[in-house]
């Protein structure tokens, strides 16, 4: 199985080579900046995190994002990181979350797929997301992220790939986003996981409905 995955990888990632040579103009989708994403969303406040800075988005190179925390009554505080790419064909590609982690000090101690019902467009949906304990030192958080393009969320990264490729064939758009959301874990509850776990939840089903207006479908 670990084989069969390592040549589909490797064939998305040939794939993407050939787009990314091709020569046909991508179009531009229409969307909403970031700096109009709402600072309150429902019970929680945001606050700006400080811009990014060169060196770390030279390596990103997204072309849009939001990175902010929101805060709550009774609630730990969410971390909320969208980085908004219009096109992956000229090398700019989304970087996974686990790729920084361990140069940032921190080491994912356990992780598994999380599915979560969020409110969309007046019905319940499913999304499955990327679960993850994180620690450094004594200090841990639980990390939520996926992948999401033209109103399809994918949590698998080489899902993520196949999408890529078939939809910049099908569709000639290569347009996408990483959604991220951490929540500090307190040491002192016995249950500070499921804590963590539980208002982390009640954040994403907050937020999601807004992804649509910035991220395009």
């Amino acid at each position: 199985m670990l084989g069969r995955a390592s040549v589909l990888f490797v064939c998305f990632i040939a794939a993407t080579g050939v787009i990314a040579r091709a020569s046909h103009i991508e179009p531009v989708p229409i969307r909403t900046s970031f700096e109009q994403f709402p600072m309150q969303i429902g019970e929680w406040r945001g606050t700006s995190l400080p811009p990014i800075s060169d060196s770390i988005m030279a390596i990103l190179r997204v072309d849009d994002y939001v990175n902010r925390v929101y805060s709550a009554p009774a609630r730990y505080g969410a971390g909320l990181y969208i980085g908004y790419y219009r096109s992956q064909r000229q090398g700019d590609s989304i970087h996974s979350p686990l790729n920084c982690m361990p140069g940032a000090g921190w080491e994912p101690v356990s992780q598994r797929p999380l599915a979560i019902s969020v409110p969309n467009a007046g019905t319940e949906t499913s999304i499955s997301v990327n679960r993850y304990v994180i620690q450094k030192g004594i200090d841990r958080q639980l990390v939520l992220y996926w992948y999401q393009s033209h109103g399809r969320v994918v949590a698998n990264e080489y899902w993520s790939k196949f999408y890529l490729v078939r939809d910049a064939v099908r569709l000639n758009r290569t347009d996408a986003a990483l959604v991220r959301v951490i929540v500090p874990m307190p040491s002192n509850l016995e249950a500070g996981e499921s804590k963590a776990e539980e208002q982390a939840i009640a954040f994403v089903r907050s937020m999601f409905p807004l992804l649509s207006t910035y991220l395009p479908s």
